[in-house]
């Protein structure tokens, strides 16, 4: 089963990877882009066969290691 975890800013925190690929983005003649927010895509390959519990890995990992959750959204998607 494959884990795809999708971790974002939270609102109101800063990003200012985000303001520099929207500036970058102005700089090349896309002015209808508007506010640009980055993240992180994570795919895991998992073992784990039953649906809750790969869940339940994936909600620790990334409390754990793979999202600030102080600062940080995840969302997780199983396939």
């Amino acid at each position: 089963m494959k884990a795809r975890v999708h971790v974002t800013l939270k609102n109101g925190v800063l990003d200012p990877q985000g303001k520099a690929i929207g500036h970058a983005l102005h700089g090349m003649g896309f002015a209808q882009v508007g506010e640009v927010r980055q993240g992180k895509f994570i795919e895991l390959d998992l073992a784990e066969t039953d649906k809750a519990k790969a869940k339940a890995q994936v909600e620790e990992m990334c409390k754990k290691l793979l999202a600030n959750t102080v600062i940080e959204n995840y969302a997780i998607e199983l396939v």
